[in-house]
C-alpha cells in the first residue's frame, strides 16, 4: 500500500481539520498515513497575540521527510491570493531534493482555504501546482466524480484543483461537512492513484 504525508501550515485550525480529513480518506484506501505540519514562522508573542492556533499536535516535518512517501498531499491557507508563506518558505528549501530527482514520479496534491467565496482558492493551488512540476511530482486534484464540488444548496469550497474550505472574514466559519467530504475524497483519489503507481 502507498505511504501518504499530509503536510500542512495552520494558523487557526482551518486547514488542521481539513488535514485530518485528507488524512482519514487516504487512510480509507488503506496506505498509511502520516500528518506533519510545517515550521511556524511567526514570532511565538504576535502568533498568542493574534490568536493563532497554538496547540496543533501534528509533529513539525523536515526537508527530507519528503522522500519517504509515495504521495504528498500540501494543505496550506491563502494570503492574498497565494499560498502562505510558511509553506513556500519550507517548499523553498527543498532545492537539494530537485537537483537529486528525489520527489520525480511521487504524487503531488493540494487543498486549502480563504477567508471569502472568491479569495484565491485556485489561484493558490494553480499558484502552488508548477512547484510540484518543476519536481516531477504527478499532479492529482479533486475530480468531478466528487459530486459535492456541483452542489448549489449551499456556499462552498473546493474546485477541480483540489478541496478548500471558506473561514468567514473573521475566521469564525469551521469547514463544513461538505466540504471534509471533499477533502476525503481527495485523500482517497490520491492514495488510490499512488497505490496503482507504487504496484507499478
Amino acid at each position: 500500500m502507498a505511504k501518504v504525508l499530509v503536510l500542512y501550515y495552520s494558523a487557526y485550525g482551518h486547514i488542521e481539520a481539513m488535514a485530518e480529513a485528507v488524512a482519514e480518506g487516504a487512510r480509507q484506501a488503506g496506505a498509511t498515513v502520516d500528518i506533519k505540519r510545517v515550521p511556524e514562522l511567526v514570532p511565538e508573542e504576535v502568533a498568542r497575540k493574534s490568536h493563532y492556533k497554538l496547540d496543533q499536535k501534528a509533529p513539525i516535518a523536515k526537508v527530507e521527510d519528503l522522500v519517504e512517501y509515495d504521495a504528498v498531499i500540501f494543505g496550506a491557507g491563502t494570503r492574498y491570493g497565494t499560498v502562505a508563506s510558511q509553506m513556500r518558505n519550507f517548499v523553498d528549501q527543498t532545492g537539494g531534493l530537485w537537483a537529486q530527482g528525489k520527489l520525480v514520479g511521487k504524487v503531488g496534491s493540494v487543498f486549502t482555504s480563504t477567508a471569502t467565496q472568491h479569495g484565491g482558492q485556485e489561484s493558490t493551488i494553480l499558484g502552488f501546482i508548477p512547484t510540484l512540476m518543476h519536481h516531477g511530482m504527478i499532479v492529482v486534484g479533486l475530480p468531478y466524480s466528487f459530486q459535492g464540488q456541483s452542489t448549489m444548496d449551499e456556499i462552498t469550497g473546493g474546485s477541480p484543483y483540489g478541496a478548500s474550505t471558506i473561514t468567514g472574514g473573521d475566521g469564525s466559519r469551521m469547514p463544513s461537512e461538505n466540504e471534509l467530504n471533499g477533502a476525503r475524497f481527495q485523500g482517497r483519489h490520491v492514495a488510490e492513484i499512488a497505490t496503482k503507481l507504487t504496484r507499478g
